[in-house]
């Protein structure tokens, strides 16, 4: 779930997954022995979850619409480039938020779990062919 990631210090920290363009997820444990993923990537204010698998998809969203900014859309806003990708990408933001599963969004959207899933689904996929594209285009 996304949080601030000033609220404890870091003891000791790694890159837990590292992707194109300086974009990284960092993992951190605190004083009190939580263990955080930091998305970071430059022009962004970062984000920390308590489980990998949203911070990854958390990057996978960033990548499926080339990059976007937080900051300023408040506490339940949504970036404006989130909401123009479409209803796979937007799905799968909102599952990187607090408090949303995969049976949320379902009922949100009126649609079955596997469906949720397979949008999840496309946006990773998508996400993936966008670095690969890019490796291949010189951008590291």
């Amino acid at each position: 779930m996304p949080k601030s990631d000033t609220a404890a210090a870091a003891t000791d920290s790694s890159t837990y997954r590292e992707y194109i363009l300086d974009v990284r997820i960092v993992e951190r444990t605190t004083g009190e022995g939580d263990t955080r993923y930091r998305f970071e990537a430059p022009d962004h204010e970062g984000i920390a979850f308590d489980d990998p698998e949203m911070a990854t998809l958390y990057a996978d969203v960033y990548f499926d619409v080339n990059g976007f900014q937080e900051a300023g859309t408040g506490e339940r806003g949504v970036p404006p480039t989130v909401i123009q990708a479409g209803r796979d990408t937007l799905v799968a933001y909102f599952l990187t938020q607090d408090g949303v599963d995969v049976h949320w969004a379902a009922s949100f959207y009126g649609e079955k779990p596997e469906k949720i899933e397979r949008y999840v689904s496309r946006v990773r996929k998508r996400s993936k062919k966008i670095r690969e594209g890019a490796k291949e285009h010189g951008h590291v």
